[in-house]
């Protein structure tokens, strides 16, 4: 069985669990995907479900971004209800050929979409079953510094990754997040501390995300005090943002800036009330993730990182702020990138990306 047989078939059976009569939609964003579109066809088809496709292409779509009108908004409402009240599965299936293809779109038209799709957006993340992955492309190989062959062959290992076994080896730290109340993360330019009391914790082992390997939960809403420096760049609407700098106070940011483009970062969180607050709070944990290639995706399962997610809280550990904005800003804290601790309730758990509890030394894997 090759790479992508293997990936469609944990995809069809495990993420989705496809039932018959099924309808599942393909939403491919370039041709080049074709490979292992085909394979998922099948393997809906064998499970007795079925498959529709809808391929899109970002430079079209960002033209049509760009010359969207009030009007035109409307009926992207519409549409995408139309589309969550049509099928009961989703795999979206990106390739990425140009992180600034947006960087022109008005980012009023951009927030005014995500606002109209609330809705839409609501029933696809909490009432469909759905999966988000990245098709290999030639540009996120050079973004990690592979030549193509090699990337390719990087990128479907890890998506191949045994998230079962995952999912038992992270119970241990889901009991322990579970009675935790005080998180306090330091690092370079970093002290920050929130509670996480009584919060649902969730672990994240392919059944949304491929690759996938964190476990989530949410600050309560006020609780953030301090700073945090993230040292994973992150593209985001057309802009790449480098060293991104959050100060806190009780729960809301009181000034943010980056290497470059400030201006532009402060107006996504000034998008609406919820773009200053935290929705997400997360451990990344795969042991094939090491280093970060600029697609989220990947580089928020990095080993050894968190991320700590400005807007929007996921329904399943939900803090109560609601945003258009959910941007997942990514610190690692193995030693080889400056280091870092977390204490739970005042208690050391994590030392430079590496567990130190007895009960959490097997989720370090061979990592050194």
């Amino acid at each position: 069985m090759n790479y992508l047989e293997e990936i469609s078939k944990k995809i069809v059976n495990y993420s989705l669990n496809v039932l018959p009569n099924e309808r599942v939609l393909i939403s491919m964003q370039n041709i080049k995907c074709k490979p292992i579109v085909k394979y998922l066809i099948k393997e809906i088809v064998n499970k007795k479900g079925i498959p529709f496709v809808k391929i899109y292409d970002d430079e079209i779509k960002s033209l049509l971004l760009k010359l969207t009108t009030n009007e035109k908004i409307n009926e992207i409402k519409k549409q995408a209800l139309e589309e969550v009240n049509n099928y009961d599965s989703f795999i979206n299936i990106r390739y990425t050929t140009n992180d600034y293809e947006k960087n022109n779109v008005d980012i009023n038209i951009l927030n005014k979409i995500s606002l109209a799709c609330e809705k839409s957006d609501d029933i696809k993340i909490n009432q469909r079953k759905w999966v988000l992955l990245n098709y290999p492309s030639t540009l996120d190989a050079y973004k990690a510094k592979k030549n193509s062959d090699e990337y390719y062959d990087y990128a479907l290992k890890i998506m191949n990754f045994d998230y079962e076994s995952m999912y038992e080896k992270i119970k241990p730290l889901k009991q322990l997040m579970e009675k935790t109340d005080i998180v306090k993360i330091i690092g370079p330019n970093t002290n920050i501390s929130f509670s996480i009391k009584n919060m649902n914790v969730i672990p994240c082992c392919g059944k949304s995300n491929i690759p996938d390997g964190e476990i989530f939960t949410c600050p309560i809403k006020e609780s953030v005090n301090g700073i945090i420096t993230y040292n994973t760049e992150s593209p985001y609407q057309g802009n790449t943002y480098k060293n991104v700098s959050l100060k806190f106070k009780d729960g809301k940011i009181i000034e943010a800036k980056s290497d470059d483009e400030t201006q532009k970062l402060n107006q996504i969180f000034d998008t609406d009330e919820g773009a200053r607050y935290i929705g997400e709070f997360s451990l990344g944990l795969n042991p094939l993730i090491l280093y970060p290639v600029k697609d989220i995706l990947f580089d928020e399962k990095i080993i050894g990182s968190i991320h700590f997610t400005p807007g929007s809280a996921y329904k399943e550990a939900y803090n109560g702020n609601e945003s258009t904005v959910h941007w997942d800003l990514v610190l690692i804290q193995r030693k080889e990138y400056g280091g870092g601790e977390i204490y739970f309730d005042d208690k050391l758990i994590r030392k430079d990306g590496l567990f130190v509890l007895p009960e959490l030394l097997h989720l370090n894997y061979d990592l050194k």
